[in-house]
This record gives C-alpha cells, structure tokens and sequence, in this order.
C-alpha cells in the first residue's frame, strides 16, 4: 500500500516505511523457509506498481503469479486489516506480464550467443579456467570477423571450424586445445539436454519492454515462470546475472530519482553466487554499485544474509529480515552477524529477537530522507492485496494471450549468422575442392603430353582458407564492443 507516496512495509511500536527516492539503494529479504519471504516480496512488488514502478521477479514457488489475481477475504487477513487498522485497504489485482524461458507459461525469453558473451555463457556450461579462455578467444575471432552467434547451432559451428582449423589462428590469438575445444562442445550437448538451447535465439529480449506501465500509471510487473527454471540452478543463475548486465549496458544514467526507473528482486539470490569465480563476483559488485545511477533498484532474497558475498552485502541498504533458526553453532554466528547489521533499538535484543519472530513478522531497517539506516524496528508486515495462492490458469493465459507484445516475442526467427556463413563457405570449399581436382588431372594429362612439371600453384588448403577468411572478414564491417560482464554493448 501506498501512504503519503510511501510504500508502507509493516507495523509494529511504528509505522516503517520505504521511501522511494532511496529505493535504488537496493535492499534485502531475508529469512529461514516458510517466515513469510513471499508476502514481503509481494507487499514491496505491489507498492512498486502503485507508485508507477515497473518490477521485475522470479516465482520459484508457482505463488508470486497470483499478483495477477484479485485477493480474497480470510479470516488472517482480516485479522491484520484489523490490527492495522487499514481503512483504505481493498483486494486488487496488478498488471503483469508472464514470461518463461522454456516458453510454456509465459511469452519467450531468448538471448543470442553473442549477447551473452563468454565470460556468462562459460558460467552456463560449467567450463574450467582453460575452458574459459579458449571459448573467450573464439568470440574474439567471431566478433573480429563479425560472425553473429545467435543461437546453439552457431557457436557449435564455429567451434568446429576453429577446430579444423586452430593452427591457423595461432599467430593471431594463441595457441587452442583441441581437447578443450572439444570438452566445451560436450558441454553444449549437456545444456541441449537440459532444454537450455531455449535460450538462445531470436528476437531476443529488449529490456525495455520490462519497463512499462499500464493505462492507469501504474508499473507492470514482470513475472518470470520460474519453477522449472530452477530445477537447472546454473541456468537461472546465468539468466539473472544476464539480465542484469544487459540492464546495466542498456539504460542511461540519471543520477538521483524520485523513484526507480526498474526494480529487480532475485529470489534465491545464494544461486547466483555459488561456486561463482572471484574475478566475477568483482564484476558484479561493481554492477550492483554503478547500477543505482541509472536508476535501478535491486533487491535479493536469501535464506540468510551470509549468502550474499560481503561486497555485495554492502550495498544492501534497506534490510527486511524475517526469523532465522539457531540449531548449530554455525547458524548461532550467523544470527549474531545479522543483528550487528542494524542500528540497534533500545527496547528489544536485536539478536533475540532473531529467533522469536513468528511467520509474517520481522525486523526491518530502510533509509531515512538523508539516506540514512533507520533504527532497526519489529513489526508484523502487511497483507498483500493480491490473492494469496496459486494463480487460476486462466487468468494467466488470458493475460499472455492478450499481451501486446505477444506478436513480437511468440515466434524464434531464425536469421542469417555464423552457421549459414559458415556452412556456405564450406560449400564454397568443397567446390574448391572439385575444380582442383580437376585441375590436377588437367594437369596429369598435360604433363604426360608435355613431359614437364607445371609452376608451383597455390595448394587447396591455401585457396580455400585465403577465400573463407577474406569473405567472413567482409561479412560485417564493424567492431564488437563487449561491456563489464561480457555481453554486447
């Protein structure tokens, strides 16, 4: 709900609010399974939409789509409506958008190759640190020789014409295994096997349909089919981490906002950090800290907050914790990490009280007007407005029906790029081929009527590598610039 042009979060001695201009601050909910994460999530997702903000979410559960449907009476929401003395509460649904990876309950979300760029995609595969920097020199000669990889069919081309051919790009860019090349090919199979080529294609994405409102005002959001998505966690950590990037590259800065131009809340957010290279979690620190300038908000959604890498952590400044469980003394630690997070409050042990927070209730801790953390307060949180549950199906597939951009997306179009180019001018080769064949025996036959050898001509090889090179150097006469983590710019 909004107040006084305030998300109002919960209540408890106080009213707690998020300010919108200290929104972009990024944020943070935490909390041990079934503590009341997903509510949260959709007060704050709710709130967003109300004051004009598009958002963007994950539902990993099946629970968060219901943002769609209109709420119900029941007896816990009624209590609360109650204690909170909400006057002006009303169930309502929100306009969304449905998408899906796989494309099954939602409109498609497709990425090419080339956007993604190396340093994601060898995340995708599983690649190892050798793995990595052959796949990154054959981009380079892709981007070099402006050879678009859109899909999986592409990038398996061009390995396989890199590895025919690796010894002649020595010189240029160093020396390829073959070996490597080939454990990154197995790799592409695995991934086709998890249905991940889905991915990959065209058109792809343009990150500003996700930043749209609808023709009351209000921001769309953008609810991404996640429950088979995360069956293959590398997958959607991949994806998460992609769109962040391409966020990050795509939209202008624009300094201090009085609200954001885009929200983000990445549920399961410890997925994106696993088992993740250091070199990366760099890289991501540093987008999650510039990204505020283009008015981006991001909020991550974690069991505890010691799944979230310390440079990161640091730039969560509005913390919504839900209770946390105390059987270990590893988890004992944890608690006591996150109460030294927050200011303290006189009238309660912020530690404590860690562990006796009931469902729906939590601590929470936003910026002041002066972008400062507040005293950390106690409160129950608000009830959605949207329904509490699974959404009706056919309120999803109406809406996906009825999506103006249904048209764009619903169809892959597969245009021109590395594997046409490749595979013409392995034709072109085998017509090389033939024609020097049949010079050969031209030759054969005049040497047996002449009784001498003809002049030195180029050999096959020469001929065929000398046209393929100099055609796909023509193919695209540009420079491929790639951004932080790798994609296009």
């Amino acid at each position: 709900m909004i107040i006084d042009n305030k998300i109002w979060i919960g209540k408890g001695e106080k009213e707690v609010f998020l300010l919108p201009e200290m929104a972009n601050r990024h944020g943070l909910i935490a909390g041990a399974t079934g503590t009341g994460k997903t509510t949260t999530l959709k007060v704050l997702a709710e709130g967003f939409s109300e004051l004009g903000v598009p958002v963007f979410l994950a539902d990993i559960k099946g629970d968060v789509a219901s943002l769609a449907q209109k709420g119900e009476d029941s007896e816990s929401v009624y209590k609360r409506v109650q204690d909170f003395n909400l006057q002006e509460f009303s169930f309502q649904s929100f306009s969304t958008e449905f998408w899906d990876v796989f494309a099954e309950y939602g409109l498609p979300v497709r990425t090419t190759i080339s956007e993604m760029g190396p340093l994601l995609l060898s995340k995708l595969l599983g690649l190892n640190d050798v793995q990595t920097s052959v796949l990154t020199v054959i981009f380079k000669i892709a981007d070099d020789h402006g050879l678009l990889l859109l899909d999986i069919k592409d990038l398996r081309a061009m390995l396989q014409f890199i590895y025919e051919n690796a010894k002649d790009y020595e010189s240029s860019y160093g020396k390829m295994s073959t070996a490597s090349i080939s454990a990154i090919m197995r790799s592409i199979v695995f991934l086709e096997e998890q249905g991940g080529e889905l991915f990959f294609g065209e058109p792809a994405l343009d990150i500003n349909d996700w930043i749209q409102l609808d023709s009351d005002g209000k921001g769309i959001i953008n609810i991404l089919q996640g429950v088979k998505l995360f069956h293959n966690p590398t997958l959607y950590a991949t994806f998460l981490l992609w769109m962040l990037s391409e966020v990050f590259e795509k939209l202008p800065e624009v300094g201090d906002v009085d609200k954001p131009k885009l929200v983000f809340f990445f549920d399961e957010a410890h997925l994106l950090f696993k088992d993740m290279p250091k070199p990366l979690v760099s890289k991501i620190e540093q987008v999650v800290k510039l990204i505020r300038s283009k008015g981006v908000g991001i909020y991550f959604i974690t069991q505890a907050p010691s799944d979230i890498p310390d440079e990161v952590l640091n730039q969560l400044s509005n913390k919504i914790q839900h209770a946390l469980r105390a059987y270990t003394p590893a988890e004992q630690k944890i608690i006591k990490a996150a109460a030294q997070s927050y200011r303290a409050n006189e009238s309660f042990n912020t530690e404590q009280v860690l562990t006796e927070l009931g469902i729906g209730e939590a601590l929470v801790s936003c910026l002041d007007e002066e972008g400062k953390p507040r005293v950390v307060e106690r409160v129950s949180i608000l009830p959605p407005q949207s329904y509490m549950g699974l959404l009706d199906e056919s309120i999803r597939n109406r809406i996906i029906n009825n999506s103006l951009l249904y048209n764009k997306y619903i169809e892959a179009v597969d245009r021109e790029s590395a594997y046409e180019i490749l595979t013409r001018k392995n034709e072109e080769q085998s017509r090389l081929v033939e024609e020097q064949q049949l010079k050969v025996e031209e030759v054969k036959v005049a040497e047996k009527a002449a009784k001498k050898a003809p002049a030195k001509k180029p050999t096959l090889f020469e001929k065929g590598m000398n046209s393929t090179i100099t055609s796909i150097g023509r193919e695209v006469g540009r420079q491929i610039a790639r951004g932080i983590l790798g994609g296009l710019k």
